[in-house]
């Protein structure tokens, strides 16, 4: 476990304290060797703080040095529990100026203990830049207009960090019972919902899953399947067997948490990779991981170029494609059947002709390419005539030609297919019943539900021996939208056309989690722009079949560069947070954003109780959509699109030209007041 605080007193304790003892208690707490530079700041952070505060050192009061926030997987300089307040102090020793993303540092910080720390989610929260050297300070104090007992930041020098402090304090705060006591605020639980790439940023530092989780119960679910997991990978082991495990959860619920909990945890015992077939995932993950290697490592003194940070983190993450190719070098068909090449591989004493790994997890498992997709494209792309098998019955004979024992992790989500040649989960059913009828078949027992293989799965297996059912394969609440966890249920039923559910589902999260309306797109980008504060992230998202969406400047032929448009600033014009490219479901299933802004096109009409279907033709006219499959695939394209946002979003339904016969007004019309009677805000 990391500590939680590098060091915590009483006020009159730290103020009558000496310098070199409470830099000691500081050091010894640090899990890393401190830098000199680190430990001059803290010298002057110390000083600076004792003489700032010696006017309330009878106060009942407390001081903490370096209070992590494992979300953002960084540590608050200083937090000062005063008079029922909490004070996030920052830092900038040496600094003339008052940098903006240092002012947006210590925002976040206060935005994140306020949506996510028990003791601080009812009290007044005062962020405090402090840049040493500085000729300038803050005249005024105020709150946030959203009125969430968050102050605006404020700035000061050394000088006057006091001074400061003493305006917040003048300025009275009602009376009221909180909820956890201010001297047990540092023992208060710290209950986070983390991004997808703040989750693997922060496992991949050697934090618990538990540390990233913003409820028990959240917690105790994911820990839960991830221990059913490792049991099912020790017994596999010990019983030389082969097993796979089906896991299931409700959109945002955590499963590629899962996943990459078990690879990171696994990848220090046996063998692991975690794999998906999700490209700009396995992008933006990779990236962000590499990027916090190597500032480790900088911050540690070492030196590492990004090649080899990058190479560390692709040892246990990977594209399904690469590792599939991978093991296509190492067979040959016969007939109807894979064998194993011997001629372009020697046979390893225990991984047989496999790859290295015992453990593959498969994330999106019901997005793997069915046998005509893949043979198709084998013969096309890499000259591979006939090839017999769909991409999940590949994955299970890879993992199959293991000599002493294999599992595998489908992570699976429901009502997700969105492409053509996508198996779905039956199918990996059918090739374990066919193929592979000696594989233990552990499941999830909401595997059955109609969205998994149609409702099927049951019936599939009744005759396979091997198979247990459990509970705890399944994630049952979403971490993703902390503001509403019944989102991905109010996006079922609207899509379901079904609006009295609707309405009572968003009736009950709508003061937590905003949805607004409307039918400018320059509306939505200043919602989007006006909701966000420090770095919280926003960005348009679109369905990749709104093609006409081109007058108000979205192509979604142009594609966002995936790594820069979720990870860097609003000052690289690639970035979501410039709002120029939309990303569409294929670019953000499996990933979030705090705020998005769905730019809704006339592919899907809602039309007298349902939904009509279209795709243009890339000239003069929508051509109706009439497949089931194709409509099922635009229907999750919205799902997808609609379970992105955190925090909250804006859907814009344009108003259409009546001159322009491929954008008339009725193509949105209905949609819009269809999403009108439902509750929404309308902007």
């Amino acid at each position: 476990m990391i500590n939680r605080f590098f060091y915590k007193a009483s006020l009159a304790d730290f103020i009558k304290s000496s310098l070199t003892n409470i830099l000691g208690v500081i050091a010894k707490n640090d899990e890393g060797d401190s830098v000199i530079e680190q430990k001059h700041a803290w010298l002057a952070e110390i000083s600076i703080l004792q003489k700032s505060l010696d006017s309330w050192k009878q106060e009942s009061a407390e001081i903490i040095f370096e209070y992590t926030i494992p979300r953002l997987g960084k540590r608050i300089d200083a937090v000062l529990l005063l008079q029922e307040r909490v004070f996030v102090i920052e830092f900038k020793v040496g600094e003339t100026e008052f940098l903006q993303h240092d002012v947006d540092q210590v925002l976040d910080y206060a935005l994140d203990l306020k949506n996510f720390h028990q003791g601080s989610v009812d009290r007044f929260i005062v962020p405090i830049l402090v840049a040493t050297n500085s000729t300038e300070q803050s005249r005024t104090c105020q709150t946030s207009h959203y009125d969430d007992g968050i102050y605006e930041p404020l700035m000061t020098n050394h000088a006057n960090l006091g001074e400061i402090i003493r305006l917040v304090l003048s300025e009275p705060i009602p009376p009221k019972t909180y909820a956890v006591a201010l001297n047990d605020w540092a023992r208060s639980r710290y209950a986070p919902t983390p991004t997808i790439i703040e989750a693997a940023r922060t496992l991949y530092m050697n934090h618990s899953v538990e540390e990233i989780t913003r409820h028990e119960a959240e917690g105790e679910q994911l820990e839960r399947t991830t221990q059913y997991i490792q049991q099912v990978i020790r017994d596999t082991k010990a019983k030389h067997e082969k097993s796979i495990c089906f896991v299931t959860g409700v959109p945002g619920a955590g499963k590629t948490l899962v996943g990459l909990n078990v690879a990171i945890q696994q990848s220090n015992e046996d063998l692991a990779v975690y794999l998906s077939g999700n490209g700009p995932l396995i992008e933006v993950l990779t990236e962000a991981l590499t990027r916090d290697k190597q500032a480790k490592e900088k911050a540690l003194g070492n030196k590492i170029t990004k090649k080899e940070a990058e190479r560390e983190v692709k040892r246990f993450i990977h594209i399904i494609h690469r590792y599939r190719d991978n093991m296509l070098g190492k067979v040959k068909i016969v007939g109807d059947r894979l064998i194993a090449d011997t001629t372009t591989e020697l046979e390893d004493e225990k991984a047989g002709y496999g790859e290295v790994e015992n453990i593959a997890i498969f994330d999106e498992a019901q997005r793997s390419w069915d046998k005509d997709h893949i043979a198709a494209w084998l013969s096309k792309k890499k000259g591979l005539v006939g090839f017999p098998m769909s991409e999940g019955e590949f994955l299970i004979w890879s993992l199959d030609q293991r000599k002493d024992w294999a599992v595998i992790i489908c992570l699976v989500g429901g009502g997700q297919e969105i492409n053509t040649g996508e198996a779905g989960i039956g199918e990996w059913i059918r090739a374990l019943n066919e193929t592979f009828p000696e594989w233990n078949v552990y499941i999830s027992s909401q595997l059955t539900a109609k969205e998994y293989a149609e409702g099927k799965v049951k019936k599939l297996l009744e005759a396979n021996e091997h198979v247990v059912y459990s509970e705890d394969l399944h994630l049952a609440v979403s971490m993703r939208s902390f503001r509403a966890e019944r989102l991905s249920s109010m996006v079922h039923y609207l899509l379901d056309c079904d609006a009295e559910k609707t309405r009572e589902i968003y009736i009950s999260f709508s003061d937590r989690y905003p949805i607004a309306l409307t039918r400018s797109i320059e509306t939505a980008k200043k919602w989007l722009r006006q909701k966000a504060r420090g770095n919280e992230r926003y960005g348009l998202v679109v369905s990749s079949k709104a093609y006409r969406l081109k007058p108000l400047a979205i192509d979604v032929r142009c594609k966002p560069d995936t790594v820069h448009w979720f990870l860097d600033d609003i000052n690289d014009v690639r970035s979501s947070l410039f709002l120029e490219d939309a990303a569409t479901e294929f670019d953000i299933q499996g990933l979030e954003l705090d705020w998005t802004g769905l730019i809704w096109d006339g592919d899907l009409r809602y039309n007298n109780g349902s939904w009509d279907n279209f795709e243009f033709n890339g000239g003069t006219k929508w051509n109706r959509v009439n497949k089931a499959e194709r409509k099922m695939y635009q229907l999750n394209a919205y799902r997808v699109l609609m379970t992105r946002a955190r925090q909250g979003m804006v859907i814009c339904v344009p108003k259409g030209d009546p001159k322009d016969s491929t954008r008339l007004p009725e193509f949105y019309d209905d949609t819009y007041n269809y999403l009108k009677s439902l509750g929404l805000i309308e902007i």
